[in-house]
């Protein structure tokens, strides 16, 4: 009777999975004081209508866990407690980095003030501005605080919604490091810097003097950035936890809403997702991979991608990358070449190309990365050897001249040896006539 509860337990959970928004999971935890739970109705309605599973806990709390024998306990993690200096301890920088590298999803806001997720940006590649210094425009000529910006969202955004309306910023930006796994969301406005709140034309230069390194201005700060782990879980930064807040969202003509959902459906991976369903290798005109293969030989490489599609939450097919390659590598590549969608077969990438003409131990690898896209990578070994001693043709154009050389020299050899005996046979007679 247990291992049938057992088994209903799970057939439940894994058809949970299965109609998840996300492809990864719709178990969502969120660390948030719990007098600002309201200010957030909008953002955390919006999560739950499309299928999430919310879970509340205050940012000093113990219970629920995070994880649990190092294994995640939610697909995402929203914190929002962005003011708060002391954390649970099982949320820190060092775990939230553990818990990214087991494929949890993490959604955080920074403050201006000095907090541990401050430490923990430095991780991702992000430079914050001093302390007490957020960001501040006086353009657009407002009634609004000199810190609550309208921006507009870029028009080749990768991961916003085309058209969107501003959307409005209140908070600390940042500048991007040089970490290429980096997806840059939303900039700051070039009219925009860094600087107290309450000071006047002149903040431009205390700006200057307070960053060190150079002036914390213009539109290479950033406000949201995401960032694309190699194993596949992302993270997003936000400068300000407003951004998502119920004030935001319902300022006139602004884009907050549209913001905080594209950002939710990216970092939880319903958009740009793709994964390496399979893989295969064998010889022109055959259809079963081989253990190992020969030098020269013309071999077919084949690769089974798909794309999931958070309307239907199933994976498809998909045959949109056109810039993919395929590396034969034995420590440098010895063979890159494209690997392209196959025409008629939704889903096929295929290519043909000869093995090198060298032996050794090689590798098909694929290793696709691009913004904003889940990194696709595959690796399979194969052996490749030189011919059998039976393999080889009976007789090679290139070696004629040894060939003849080896020819002349027996036919030569045979001419003298005739001669020679012919010769002796000869002065035999002589010499018995002669007597």
């Amino acid at each position: 009777m247990l291992s049938l509860h057992t088994f209903l337990l799970f057939f439940l959970s894994l058809s949970g999975l299965l109609h998840a928004k996300s492809s990864s999971g719709d178990s969502v935890l969120v660390v948030l004081e719990p007098a600002r739970q309201a200010d957030f109705s909008i953002f955390f309605d919006g999560l739950k209508e499309q299928g999430y599973e919310l879970t509340f806990r205050g940012p000093k709390d113990e219970k629920p866990i995070v994880a649990e024998h190092d294994v995640p306990a939610f697909s995402h993690i929203i914190i929002l407690a962005s003011e708060s200096k002391n954390f649970a301890k099982d949320i820190t920088p060092q775990s939230l980095v553990e818990l990214m590298s087991g494929g949890t999803n993490l959604l955080m806001a920074l403050s201006e003030k000095q907090t541990p997720l401050s430490s923990l940006a430095s991780e991702f590649s992000l430079i914050l501005p001093p302390p007490g210094t957020p960001l501040v425009s006086f353009f657009p000529e407002r009634k609004d605080p000199l810190s609550m910006i309208p921006i507009d969202a870029p028009v080749d955004s990768l991961i916003l919604s085309p058209k969107m309306n501003p959307v409005w910023f209140s908070g600390v930006p940042h500048a991007l490091g040089s970490n290429p796994l980096l997806v840059p969301i939303l900039h700051a406005p070039s009219d925009s810097f860094a600087a107290d709140t309450d000071s006047n034309a002149d903040a431009l230069v205390d700006a200057a003097e307070k960053g060190g390194e150079g002036l914390w201005a213009g539109s290479q700060l950033s406000v949201a950035t995401g960032f694309q782990a190699l194993g596949g879980a992302r993270a997003t930064w936000l400068g300000g936890v407003d951004m998502l807040s119920d004030k935001f969202a319902k300022k006139s003509k602004a884009g907050n809403k549209q913001f905080a959902r594209d950002v939710a459906a990216w970092t939880f991976q319903e958009s740009r997702v793709l994964r390496i369903d399979s893989t295969t290798h064998h010889l022109v005109n055959g259809t079963t991979p081989l253990e190992q293969y020969t030098i020269n030989d013309q071999i077919v490489y084949t690769a089974q991608i798909s794309h999931y599609n958070a309307k239907t939450s199933k994976w498809e097919p998909y045959s949109g990358i056109t810039d993919m390659q395929l590396e034969f590598t034995m420590l440098d590549p010895h063979v890159r070449t494209a690997l392209l969608p196959v025409a008629g077969s939704p889903g096929t990438y295929s290519v043909t190309f000869r093995a090198p003409d060298r032996h050794g131990v090689f590798k098909f690898v694929i290793n696709h990365k691009r913004k904003g896209w889940t990194h696709l990578f595959s690796s399979t070994t194969v052996p490749v050897v030189p011919p059998r001693h039976d393999g080889y043709p009976r007789f090679l154009s290139a070696a004629w001249p040894y060939y003849a050389g080896a020819i002349s020299t027996s036919v030569g050899f045979f001419v003298f040896s005739a001669a020679w005996l012919a010769g002796e046979s000869r002065e035999s007679k002589k010499a018995k006539k002669t007597q």
